[in-house]
């Protein structure tokens, strides 16, 4: 995923070269804002591996995580707003590439595989679901 955010910061950086005057206030909040959206998508990968790990309290952790980034994604905004040494649009477009890395992963995952010579495994069934799954095919067979 972190390759896909990179990649369409590349995109909008080339986009914005032909489109924008001031070049550097551009460029700064911009990949200000991708290094935001590559810190975003590493603390909920941790987020996610954290909370999966504790039964019931699961929600509360992760929704705690989702939290803490959008807190956050306000403040450097808020900053940016005041201060003016960044284009808070900009900026959200900026983090707002996790979004469309995430709808583009299929897309970089495949691109990967062809450039590193990788393919997926193939999910093999576990035993014991193999145990459960013929008892049950068994049974509505025979009608039980």
């Amino acid at each position: 995923m972190q390759i896909g955010i990179v990649l369409i910061g590349m995109v909008c950086q080339l986009v914005g070269a032909f489109i924008v005057e001031r070049q550097m206030y551009y460029a700064k909040s911009l990949w200000f804002g991708v290094l935001m959206s590559l810190a975003a998508s590493v603390h909920m990968y941790r987020t996610l591996d954290r909370g999966l790990d504790y039964g019931a309290d699961a929600s509360k952790i992760i929704f705690r995580g989702y939290l803490f980034r959008y807190a956050f994604l306000v403040f450097v905004l808020a900053v940016a707003m005041v201060t003016g040494v960044m284009n808070p649009l900009v900026l959200f477009m900026g983090y707002m590439s996790l979004k469309v890395a995430a709808f583009l992963q299929p897309f970089t995952h495949k691109l990967c595989n062809a450039f590193f010579h990788e393919t997926d495994p193939i999910p093999a069934p576990l035993p014991e679901e193999e145990a459960s799954g013929g008892e049950e095919a068994s049974r509505e067979v025979s009608g039980e």
